[in-house]
């Protein structure tokens, strides 16, 4: 709420009809919660999403064509201060990224034919090596769980619901990218087994305006809680 008790517009509000506000106005607000213990689940924050350094989209795509340009760099301060309030609080922090495994066909087809394409140039080579390390900014320290998938959700084909039931988390906050993609269909498989799914607005991004701020609606809707860093935070500080 702002000075005068008015609710803060939310990232999806411009992308609504008059009909959809209309019809979210007569619902109640309900809302999932936080549950009684926490876990901080990053999902895919590689290089190939990054590239080597700040870049508006439209040039970082011409050397790292799944880029998510500034969005990803723009979001990497606010990841920081989330996993800062986790590791102080002993909150466990789980990372998950891509399984680079020969002969392996992944979820993502398009990207890996065009990649083949353009084998034969040692840099793009060195490229597709290197995409799925997680960037330093925002990367495991030792103790950290790290998870590699061939799937767009962290729930496929890995350990990670018997990691969760050992460490008797029923509660996971989100943070990565992409929120259309990967992000997505994570909150959407840990809703399915019954977790309290709560994604970090500004620690989700995507490549897109509009798929970002639609599929934040979407979740917020029907799988998750959408909030702020600052109430995610002031959570995991009373841990």
């Amino acid at each position: 709420m702002d000075r005068n008790g008015t609710p803060p517009e939310r990232v999806w509000t411009r992308f609504l009809t008059e009909r959809d506000k209309t019809d979210l106005a007569r619902r109640t607000d309900k809302r999932t919660g936080f549950g009684k213990r926490p876990a901080v689940l990053l999902i895919d924050l590689y290089r190939s999403v990054f590239g080597e350094r700040p870049e508006p989209l439209l040039e970082a795509v011409r050397t790292w064509p799944s880029s998510c340009g500034l969005a990803a760099w723009d979001a990497v301060p606010h990841i920081q201060a989330l996993l800062a309030a986790a590791r102080a609080a002993r909150v466990p922090v789980l990372h998950v990224t891509g399984l680079a495994a020969e002969g392996l066909v992944g979820s993502s087809r398009g990207t890996r034919a065009k990649f083949e394409a353009r084998a034969t140039d040692p840099h793009a080579i060195e490229r597709e090596r290197r995409g799925y390390e997680i960037v330093p900014e925002v990367g495991p320290i030792p103790g950290e769980l790290v998870l590699r998938k061939s799937g767009p959700s962290a729930f496929w084909g890995t350990p990670l619901v018997g990691q969760l039931t050992y460490l008797g988390i029923d509660t996971i906050i989100v943070a990565g990218e992409s929120t259309s993609g990967c992000v997505r269909a994570s909150v959407v498989d840990g809703a399915t087994h019954r977790y309290r799914m709560i994604v970090v607005e500004e620690c989700v991004f995507d490549r897109h305006e509009a798929t970002h701020a639609i599929n934040l609606f979407d979740m917020h809707q029907k799988y998750a809680d959408v909030v702020a860093l600052s109430e995610a935070v002031a959570h995991l500080r009373r841990e």
